[in-house]
């Protein structure tokens, strides 16, 4: 399945000064999958190892050594001669070998033309217990689930992603129809690859459900396992609410909606451990709408979203029926899946997000980001009714800022706004039209 971190991984592979690359990720996001693609295209050789089930290969590392010593020793086990600039070396779940984490310094001190990447699902976590993080010896990229565009990809409407990636408006507002229809089963399927691979099998709605079923109960699994146990209720409680907390009108994040009377205090280390996991994303709000966003940043009012749409619809046990046939997965459930969708497609471009509202105001703007020295308000809209004061208010109150709306209208720039249909929100703001070329 093609990636968009794939090109992501060629220009490290192709950078003067390169270092050890780590890969983030949450859990079955597909990082082993690319990794060993990458290797077998791009390298002569692919030394893979992974940490959690290689003992040999970890007992290497807790022993130490110099590095042509444990460079010998991994080519021994894996039976691939590990050479400078030919050989990808793949430490996989390199958070179950906390030595192999540190050894990252040494690979880019003293073995810098031997090319290593690393994976961890749990790293994060890791770094609370501990870990020593070579800091500045390593580089970092992030796996999200699969975005519309490598959905669409995935599924063979190669030609569909190309009239996206062209952002030939006039065409994609001619398809309107069929992308609509390609979205209710993106909602349905989400980004997580092996549900996809089953919808591109053909394999059935069900089955596609069942995948998604598994993953939640592996990813329990994992809050059983990794997680301190007096925590362990509370991040089932912080995680099972996340739905809820995402079809209320205000999506701010409520503890009382967690448990009754639950204070800040008592659920602080449960979100941050879903977060750490790559489970949970924080949407802090700002105080005001200024550059650098981060000055403002409010940091006690949150949204938290989670990883996936398609993983969110089965928590709800939302059926098939209703997320592909008719209106109601756009018109139902107070957009809470219309914003997640936008919200794990904008965080795929690596675009810093917050969102903005004034206390005892109706007045909210749903997300905020910073495209190069502006300040670009977003609104989202689940269904072609986009009737709201929020954004038309925020823009009067500043009028040097311009809005994206994005909704099931098609395509249309309205000066102070521009909208955007929900299946395009992939597309870079440098091409809307009339827009200021950076």
């Amino acid at each position: 399945m093609q990636r968009y971190i794939y090109d992501d991984l060629l220009k490290w592979k192709q950078k003067e000064g390169r270092k050890p690359l780590i890969i983030n990720g949450a859990r079955q996001v597909g990082k082993t999958y690319i990794l060993r693609e990458f290797g077998e295209k791009e390298y002569a050789k692919l030394a893979y190892f992974s940490l959690d089930r290689d003992l040999k290969a970890v007992e290497v590392f807790e022993k130490g050594g110099n590095m042509a010593d444990i460079l010998m020793s991994l080519s021994a086990i894996s039976e691939v001669d590990i050479t400078p600039n030919d050989t990808l070396v793949v430490l996989d779940e390199i958070q179950d070998c906390p030595k192999a984490l540190e050894s990252l310094k040494f690979f880019c001190e003293d073995a810098p033309s031997v090319h290593v990447v690393v994976a961890g699902s749990l790293l994060g976590l890791s770094l609370h217990n501990g870990v020593s993080y070579p800091v500045g010896k390593v580089e970092e990229l992030r796996l999200y689930p699969m975005n519309f565009i490598e959905f669409l990809n995935a599924i063979g409407k190669t030609q569909l992603v190309k009239v996206l990636e062209g952002a030939n408006w006039t065409v994609i507002n001619m398809l309107a129809s069929e992308l609509i229809s390609l979205l209710r089963q993106y909602y349905y399927v989400g980004g997580m690859p092996a549900a996809v691979l089953a919808h591109v099998e053909k394999r059935g709605l069900q089955e596609i459900r069942q995948i998604q079923q598994q993953i939640l109960r592996d990813y329990r699994r994992d809050f059983s396992k990794h997680a301190p146990s007096r925590e362990v209720p509370r991040i089932n409680m912080v995680w099972d609410s996340i739905p809820a907390q995402l079809a209320k009108e205000n999506k701010k994040f409520v503890y009382g909606a967690v448990r009754k009377s639950a204070r800040a205090s008592e659920f602080e280390m449960a979100i941050q451990w879903l977060i750490d996991a790559g489970l949970a994303y924080k949407v802090d709000r700002v105080s005001s709408p200024r550059m650098p966003l981060k000055f403002y940043d409010d940091m006690v009012a949150f949204k938290l979203f989670m990883l996936d749409v398609g993983l969110m619809g089965a928590m709800a046990d939302t059926s098939a029926e209703a997320m592909l046939v008719g209106d109601g997965i756009f018109t139902e459930y107070k957009g809470a899946f219309t914003e997640l969708y936008v919200f794990t497609q904008l965080q795929c471009m690596s675009m810093p997000l917050y969102y903005h509202s004034v206390d005892n105001s109706t007045i909210e703007i749903d997300f905020l980001t910073q495209w190069h020295d502006k300040v670009v308000p977003i609104e989202v809209k689940a269904e072609v009714n986009v009737k709201s004061k929020s954004l038309r208010t925020f823009i009067g109150n500043n009028p040097d800022l311009k809005g994206v709306r994005y909704s099931m209208l098609p395509f249309h720039d309205q000066e102070w706004m521009v909208n955007v249909p929900l299946y395009a929100c992939l597309v870079p703001f440098d091409k809307y039209p009339n827009t200021p070329k950076p």
